[in-house]
């Protein structure tokens, strides 16, 4: 696999303006920061004193985030529930220039919600405001009405799955078949429960643990044993490739009709924090083959972008300068 530094450079300058739809569980993202220097006095509990509060955006938001930190237009197709929380989730996604008109409000649940209390880096609690129940079809058809006027343009799409209803199995049908008539890559980040749904797609880029599980098989230590799986997955899905991000190890690509897997190593200098680092490599991944990239190219890219985001503290993103500056 030769691919020149050039070559690289010149997909990255591709990204700019190029249409994605993101169709996935978005989530509003609650830290509660502080300091722990005394247990209450009412139970045997930590008293946080806090001094940082923040909202961002998470689940496929955070997807949505990372194509506008690259330079891409980012639309949204996804559900909200009407309650404050849903106000603030699409204000926040607005504020990164993603497109929300495809976010729909249903009545029937509340926004997805996860409110994480911190005590330095330590993590004390987390509470969760969701429902997982499939969206209803009166719902359904109406985020897919925003997605036909969204393909019109759109360059890609990720579907970003947290098994939370937003994806129900016609809708995964519809997007796929949509996409392939048109030509244009869908690329999956899988939940498990859905995995063997994702049928004909472009890419599903799966870890490791999601991968042995998606596969029904108990993890196995070695490089046969991965490239098994690799091959395995790509057959069951009849997927045109499929990316296994292997942490240190780097990552796996598996493509249709090719029987060597290609190997990255790890481009991480230091790992700080692998928090929404699949993200990152669906977002870049999915730009780089609308750019027009092989899966290969878009592979390499997205490996260095991720080894950029784990040396940062907390969700982060990665832009085309980040990934440029770090390229041999």
């Amino acid at each position: 696999m030769t691919i020149t530094t050039k070559r690289l450079k010149e997909i990255l300058k591709q990204f700019k303006g190029k249409e994605i739809i993101v169709v996935g569980d978005v989530m509003l993202d609650h830290f509660i920061k502080g300091a722990v220097s005394r247990i209450s006095p009412e139970a045997p509990v930590p008293v946080v004193a806090v001094n940082k509060e923040f909202f961002v955006a998470g689940g496929a938001g955070n997807v949505a985030v990372n194509l506008a930190a690259l330079g891409a237009k980012p639309v949204m197709v996804s559900v909200v529930g009407p309650d404050l929380g849903g106000e603030m989730l699409k204000n926040i996604m607005r504020e990164h220039n993603i497109n929300t008109y495809g976010v729909c409000e249903d009545a029937d649940r509340p926004t997805t919600q996860k409110i994480r209390v911190m005590a330095e880096q330590q993590q004390i609690v987390r509470y969760d405001r969701e429902s997982k129940k499939i969206i209803s079809p009166a719902i359904a058809a109406q985020c897919m009405k925003s997605f036909d006027m969204a393909i019109k343009t759109a360059k890609g799409v990720i579907l970003s799955d947290y098994g939370k209803g937003m994806l129900s199995d016609q809708n995964i049908k519809t997007i796929i078949d949509k996409c392939r008539k048109k030509n244009i890559p869908v690329c999956v980040d899988p939940k498990i429960d859905n995995f063997k749904k994702y049928k004909n797609i472009t890419c599903m880029t799966p870890n490791t643990k999601e991968a042995w599980e998606g596969a029904g098989e108990s993890p196995k230590s070695g490089e046969k044993e991965i490239e098994k799986l690799g091959q395995k997955i790509l057959k069951m899905l009849q997927a045109d490739s499929i990316l296994i991000t292997r942490s240190a190890d780097g990552m796996s690509l598996f493509e249709k009709g090719k029987k060597a897997t290609t190997t990255i190593p790890t481009m991480a200098r230091e790992v700080y924090d692998v928090t929404g680092a699949g993200d990152t490599v669906i977002s870049v991944f999915t730009l780089a083959l609308a750019a027009g990239s092989t899966l290969q190219e878009a592979a390499v890219l997205s490996n260095h972008a991720a080894g950029i985001v784990v040396g940062k503290s907390g969700t982060a993103t990665a832009t085309v300068q980040e990934i440029e500056k770090v390229l041999p």
